[in-house]
């Protein structure tokens, strides 16, 4: 079974200079892209991703050579596996996302407005309902400190799967489009 590579930004680099026109897609959200993205990348968020999609809206072929980038490499990483389980064969994933794009110092495209990125909204999100919950187990009822224990084990379970429900559900959030 065909499987992704993980290349660095200065290999995709090297390799933009021998190759024609490289197809480099971006799989965050339509509001973190508008925010700051790779040159030349264009954009598709991850749960928008589906083997249709790809061959229609982007005229790519099983074996044409795709880049994905994100933010700093998870997100793009469950897309190259979307990919290749629909029998994509030439799946290359930035390493370190548009983070370690930016700090090699290639060329971004920026609208110069500041974008909170998906997981600092996660980071938001748990902390604030984990104190909800405990405000409210001391207020209300003891039973309502399980909200914190609740999102406490999401975040065990993000943290060892590298998979957040929290932050697929936010992407899909109306200031995230």
């Amino acid at each position: 079974m065909p499987q992704f590579t993980v290349i660095d930004p200065r290999q995709f680099n090297l390799l933009v200079h021998s190759s024609p026109e490289p197809f480099l897609l971006d799989v965050r959200t339509p509001h973190e892209f508008e925010g700051v993205h790779a040159a030349g990348a264009r954009n598709m968020p991850l749960e928008m991703i589906n083997s249709a999609t790809l061959l229609n809206d982007h005229n790519l072929q099983k074996d044409s050579q795709i880049y994905l980038i994100c933010e700093k490499g998870t997100r793009a990483q469950i897309a190259a596996g979307i990919f290749v389980k629909n029998g994509f064969m030439n799946i290359r994933v930035i390493d370190g996302g548009t983070s370690s794009w930016i700090a090699k110092g290639y060329p971004v495209i920026s609208s110069g407005k500041k974008v909170m990125s998906i997981e600092r909204q996660v980071r938001i999100g748990a902390g604030s309902l984990v104190l909800l919950g405990i405000i409210l187990g001391f207020l209300v009822h003891p039973a309502l400190f399980g909200l914190s224990a609740f999102i406490g084990a999401g975040l065990v379970f993000a943290g060892i799967t590298d998979w957040c429900g929290m932050g697929l559900l936010l992407a899909r959030a109306p200031w995230n489009r």
